[in-house]
Formats: structure tokens, sequence, C-alpha cells
């Protein structure tokens, strides 16, 4: 039986870039019929002094368990959000097996949390794809292959370079991870392990991603000191493989690179001139986040979470952590000492500390007699590295100039778990459209909505979907243009947008009237043998 349903009146803003128009859009079985006028269905809309939208895409998104946890997965839904994009920064749960998994637990809880009584049944990217598919998804999702993650199946946590006999190990991996349906490898060159990879590792891989049709998104090498050098570097590993670039989250950070977002285009537009595949996602926030562990020294992490507990009860190695924090320059923290007033906690692992969210380390070191760098370590140690962070080093001249370039995308980063988490999880897409389009005219409305649908479609290789088009999936968001905003805050961050009024998945409503309605229409969207994805 067909199921019909019409949009009449709305202001369509088709996704390419091009001007608005109004039609009457038709939505018959779970795709888009028909766009015309005087159209009739069962069902109707009234969508006049609305937009009507392709679903906006997450291009970096961290609901890599919330969507098993939690399917109806309101932070998305209620702004708009029909795909995103999990697997990121080279850390994630699959490929794995039963050595490094608890491992992996243990590194990503400040992430995405623990969940108790939780049944880890898959162990390859297929699995997890078709655990997705059988939970029963609010949202479609894509899957990058985790470099970190990877080499933790190869190498452990191990500090060097692997030999031609490993490196041909993670090579067979990253295909069948690909075959299975992944849309590329990402990396997380700031993380361990991910950090310990060289030029040459990157590049041989990327070379697989190449051959599958896939693309790289990596989390670069630093955001702070030597970020160019970290851009290039991932321009260069494109260039060598073939691979296509997708720059994940890319700012230009902290202090030394205020104002220099133009020198990391200017890179960019030279290697789209020689013919390079670029292209590259932000939020629309100043400050960062992360986990705290995560801004010590590359040293400390090698061997894994239980060995870094173990250096931090160590004198000497403690030592030498604090010298790389405070004085050199810790590669964790971006080759940047470490500035604690700028460090704030947005969520703990255990409930005994949760007396530490919403302040700065400084001032919880204050009030203990402590140095920022030793109220860390004793954090990190009673949180067992779970501790989650702000880092307040942004700068809206560089967010802005970012945001106009013709390669930019949109991607949330969101962190879904902690009691304060970044409110860019339940606010980066409202943001865009009224903040920054709106508000401030840094973005049209057509732009916006290309950055958020079009561009990352084409990017993903999505087959029928980022546009309203006829024949193309009905994943859409009718919105108000005059009331849409991002309604979350660094103290309140949970809280849904404004102005977004129908999402409809699959030609199936996630949000109506404002309310999710439980629905879970989405899937898991696999990279096929033809190297287009849907």
């Amino acid at each position: 039986m067909s199921t019909r349903l019409l949009f009449r009146g709305a202001t369509v803003v088709d996704g390419t870039g091009a001007d608005r128009f109004r039609a009457d859009v038709l939505v018959s079985d779970g795709r888009i019929a028909e766009l015309g006028d005087g159209l009739t269905a069962p069902q109707v809309i009234d969508a006049d002094g609305l937009v009507l939208a392709p679903g906006f895409i997450d291009m970096h998104s961290h609901s890599d368990l919330r969507l098993l946890v939690e399917p109806e997965h309101p932070s998305r839904v209620t702004q708009g959000v029909t795909c995103e994009v999990l697997g990121q920064d080279g850390l994630s749960y699959a490929p794995v097996d039963e050595r490094t998994l608890p491992a992996l637990r243990r590194q990503l809880a400040g992430w995405n949390g623990d969940p108790a009584d939780f049944d880890w049944n898959w162990r390859t990217v297929g699995q997890y794809l078709d655990r997705l598919d059988a939970q029963g998804l609010a949202v479609n999702a894509c899957y990058l292959v985790p470099h970190g993650t990877l080499r933790t199946l190869v190498l452990g946590w191990q500090r060097r370079a692997p030999g031609a006999a490993e490196l041909d190990r993670m090579r067979e991996l990253l295909a069948q991870g690909l075959a299975e349906g992944a849309v590329g490898l990402s990396s997380g060159l700031s993380y361990p392990p991910g950090m310990y990879a060289d030029t040459a590792e990157l590049t041989a891989l990327c070379a697989v991603v190449a051959a599958h049709g896939g693309y790289h998104s990596p989390h670069q090498r630093s955001y702070g000191a030597g970020a160019l050098a970290g851009y290039a570097e991932m321009v260069e590993i494109s260039r060598r493989s073939g691979c296509p670039l997708h720059l994940a989250h890319a700012t230009m950070n902290f202090a030394a690179n205020a104002g220099r977002a133009g020198e990391l285009l200017a890179l960019l537009d030279e290697a789209t001139a020689a013919g390079l595949d670029v292209t590259l996602d932000s939020y629309p926030y100043l400050p960062g986040s992360t986990s705290l562990a995560a801004l010590l020294p590359s040293w400390a992490a090698e061997g894994g979470p239980a060995a870094t507990l173990a250096r931090l009860a160590d004198p000497a190695a403690r030592e030498r952590i604090r010298a790389a924090l405070e004085e050199e320059g810790s590669d964790g923290c971006h080759g940047v000492v470490v500035d604690w007033t700028t460090v704030q906690v947005s969520g703990v692992r255990s409930a005994e500390l949760a007396g530490a969210v919403g302040r700065t380390v400084a001032e919880l070191a204050a009030g203990r007699g402590l140095t920022g760098t030793e109220y860390c370590f004793e954090l990190l140690r009673a949180d067992e590295l779970g501790t989650t962070i702000l880092q307040h080093v942004g700068h809206e001249e560089n967010v802005r100039a970012i945001m106009r370039h013709p390669a930019h995308t949109a991607g949330s980063d969101g962190l879904l778990v902690g009691a304060r988490p970044h409110p860019r999880a339940w606010g980066t897409f409202a943001r865009y459209l009224g903040h920054y389009g709106r508000d401030l005219g840094i973005l049209t409305l057509e732009g916006a909505v290309a950055r958020m649908t079009g561009r990352p479609a084409r990017r993903l290789r999505l087959h029928r979907r980022g546009l309203v088009r006829p024949g193309h999936h009905a994943d859409l968001v009718l919105f108000d243009p005059a009331a849409v905003a991002d309604r979350a805050t660094f103290e309140q961050p949970r809280r849904a947008a404004a102005g977004i009024h129908h999402v409809y998945v699959n030609g199936t409503a996630v949000l109506r009237d404002a309310r999710p309605t439980g629905a879970l229409p989405g899937r898991a969207l696999r990279r096929t043998a033809a190297g287009r994805v849907g």
C-alpha cells in the first residue's frame, strides 16, 4: 500500500546552493516523488512560511554507542540531522577483538561512556553495522574505519613504526572494513595510539582507501603550535596516495593561531588547484572538547590506559609529564604549554567527582592548594582517565573565515556523555542557520543548507540523498527560518533547538511538531562495490 505525504506551499532550499523557490513536494513510499504546484495527497502538511530542506548530515559525530543506548537520538533529530558519520578521530569500537576491546572501552569512556550491561556482540565493521540495523535508528549512519583502532589490533599501544608484515596486516584489516561498508578511514594523530604513526604508514593505508573509493578524515597532529605543518602533512598524504582528504573539525586554535585561518585556506586552495580532492568540516563554536587524558604527552600513553595510570602514580614519570605540560608543550596539548585557566571540566566518570564539573582546573587546584598539573594528575587517577573537558582556545575570526570556504561542511564533533558536555552536540546545525546565517549574515540561507546537505552528500558519495529532488530518499527537515536557533548553552547543554518543526528519515517522521516520535526508520548506509553509499 502506497504511503503518500504532501508538503504544501513550502519554500524549498534544495541543497545545491541554488536560490530558494516555492513548491508543493510530494513524498511517496519513502522517496521524493514530485515537485510542483497544486499537488494532492491523503496526508498534507501546511508548509507555508517554512523552509523544506534535505535532512542535515553531521560529518563528525561521536554517537557510536549513543545510537545503541538511545536510538531515538533526540540530540540530532531535534536539530534536523538525518545522517551522521561515526568512527571519528581514529578511535572507535570496530574492528576489535577480545584483547583490544576492554582497553578501548576504558580509553573512550570519557567520549562515549561505558554503559553497564551492554551487549558487545560485534567484532568486525560489518557486524557493528549489522548491530545498528538490528537495533533500529532514528537517523542514518555511516562509519569510518578508525586508524588507531586498527593499530591496537596489530601493534597494541606501542610507540613505534610497524614492520612490513604488520603494515600489511593493517592494510588487510582496513580493506576488510571498507569491503564491509565503511566509507573511509579516520585518524586521530594527537591521540594514542594513532599519534605514533608516521607519514609513510598513513600514506600506505590511504592508498587502500583510495582504491576502494573512500576518503581520509584526519584529526591531524596539532591545532596549536605546528598547526599549518600538520595540515600540510595531511595534504601531502593525499597527494602521495591519491586519496580524497576531508579535514576533521578544521580549526586554528590557541594564541599562536589567532587570525591565521587564511593561511590554512590558502594551503587548501593551492592543493585543490593542483588537482587534489579536499574538503573540511567545522563546528560553529570557540571552545573545543576532548578528554583530560588527551593532554598528556604521547609517551605517557604508550602501553594503553593501565600503563598511563601507572605512570601517573610514579614520581619520576609524573615529573616528566609535568615538564611536558608546563614547560615544553605536550604533543597531546598540540605543542602548547597548558594554561589551566582555559581547561574546564565538563564530565566525570565517577559520581564522587561530580563537584568538579563546570569549574576550571586552575580553580579546582587553587581550592586544594595544588598546582593545576598536580590537580590534573589526581583527577585522572581518581576518575581512571574518564574525565572530559572543554578547552577555551578558539578564535571567532578563524571560525568565521573557515565556514565561508567553498569546501566547508558542518560537523558537530559532539560528545553526548558527561554532566555538562559541549552544547555543539545539540546546537550545531541550528546555530549555523540562525546565529551565523540569519543573525550575522556570514552565510546565506542557501549556502548554510548546502554545507549541511548537498556538499557532505557528495563527499560521502551518498546515493540519492542530500538534495530535494525527485527520486531521492525523503530525508527532509521543515523549519522556520525566522525562528530557528540553538538553545543549548554551556550551562544547559542539552536544550533542543528552536524552530525545527518536522524531520523525516526515509519518509518517516522522527520529529513531528518539534517532538521526537520515537520512530526508528534510519539504517546503516554502506559503501558498495560500485563506490557509492546508500
